[in-house]
């Protein structure tokens, strides 16, 4: 009977301690779970401060849905770009031409293009799917579907330079160098501040502000990704043509705002400042107390996109990667789709929308006077958000 008990006692106590273990599980994850809860709420309250929060841009690239080797949206290839183009219109039969009827003539119709019918093959993206946001509304026959399944995305510019070989990611010079020298050049330094925030993840109405930062980003020990937790002075001589104000709304974790006209900085090969003229931006962004991750929509005004184009891109480096301004400049007037000209009733816009990434930022805002009870003039110490 002894050994009967034994035995019986033994497997109870086996069966004790894998019930004690299992609750030891149990309890040990209930409690990993509320800790990274409240290191997700401490990390959240240690950078929304006052109702705000600031990011940084990080990462920026036109929209563009892409396919292994482009089979999909480019079938019939890439475009020819300005040495392929010179080519097939001056080719190596033995005429003898000048200068000027062959490479001032072709650079003269980069700065003076025209609206002629296009003399080369050109490719434009086929297919029904393009990353970006549905700017009017509306669901039309040219609109595009997201790789999510969101119907009535415009993003005509996709259109007309997805199967361009210079905006294409990660090769394309376009693709890599714009966003490297957004990054490398305080010059283009665009902030967004979020006030009046009381939860990151729902929120029914914040303000977005946009503002140029003076101050270089802050990366890890490889230098080649970017950390949270930067501060950022506010351009207030220079960057005041940068302050844009939007209404807007926090819903699951995603930022939306309403629609308004804003201007970026944007520096391209060589340190060659420029703006970047968008109508109707509005953002999509999924937020956290780390950074944010999502699209920038738009309509670009096709002169100043060509114009940006152009300075920031000589015929020379646009040749890197088949980037003919001539065939874009036609493209551009073929697809555009927004503004109509009130005399002409041609569209002055295109539809687009930017790939973007942002990282959580502390925003310094520069001192300012404010008056005191005795009417002394005293100054406000600058504040970081």
């Amino acid at each position: 009977m002894k050994r009967d008990v034994s035995v019986k006692t033994g497997r109870s106590f086996t069966a004790s301690r894998v019930m004690i273990a299992a609750a030891s599980v149990a309890l040990s994850g209930a409690v990993f779970g509320a800790g990274n809860a409240l290191a997700e709420e401490d990390a959240t309250s240690a950078v929304l401060k006052d109702g705000k929060i600031g990011y940084a841009l990080t990462m920026r690239h036109w929209a563009i849905y892409q396919t292994p080797e482009g089979k999909t949206e480019c079938p019939q290839g890439f475009n020819d770009g300005p040495r392929e183009q010179f080519k097939l219109l001056f080719p190596d039969d033995g005429t003898k031409r000048t200068l000027m009827e062959t490479q001032i003539s072709r650079e003269s119709e980069v700065w003076h293009p025209g609206l002629s019918e296009e003399p080369y093959p050109f490719h434009e993206v086929v297919g029904k799917t393009s990353r970006g946001l549905n700017l009017d509304g509306q669901v039309n026959a040219e609109d595009f579907v997201s790789p999510d399944g969101d119907e009535g995305i415009d993003n005509q510019l996709y259109r007309a330079i997805g199967c361009i070989a210079n905006f294409r990611g990660p090769d394309g010079t376009a693709y890599h160098f714009e966003n490297n020298y957004m990054q490398r050049y305080n010059y283009n330094r665009l902030l967004i501040e979020l006030s009046g925030v009381d939860d990151l993840v729902n929120d029914d109405e914040v303000t977005v502000t946009t503002y140029r930062g003076l101050d270089g980003l802050l990366t890890d020990a490889t230098g080649k990704d970017f950390i949270p937790g930067g501060t950022q002075r506010v351009d207030m001589r220079w960057g005041k043509d940068f302050i844009q104000e939007f209404k807007g709304k926090i819903v699951d974790g995603v930022l939306t705002t309403e629609a308004k006209d804003l201007q970026i900085p944007w520096s391209v090969t060589f340190d060659t400042n420029t703006i970047m003229y968008l109508k109707d931006v509005r953002f999509d962004l999924k937020i956290t107390a780390d950074g944010g991750e999502g699209l920038i929509g738009a309509y670009a005004d096709l002169h100043d996109w060509y114009y940006h184009a152009t300075v920031g891109w000589s015929t020379h480096h646009q040749s890197y990667g088949q980037e003919s301004s001539p065939s874009m400049y036609r493209a551009l007037h073929r697809l555009a789709d927004a503004y109509p000209d009130p005399e002409t009733g041609k569209n002055t816009a295109i539809s687009t929308a930017l790939d973007v990434k942002f990282t959580q930022v502390f925003i310094l805002h520069p001192a300012q006077e404010v008056a005191t009870d005795d009417g002394e003039a005293t100054t406000r110490v600058a504040s970081a958000n």
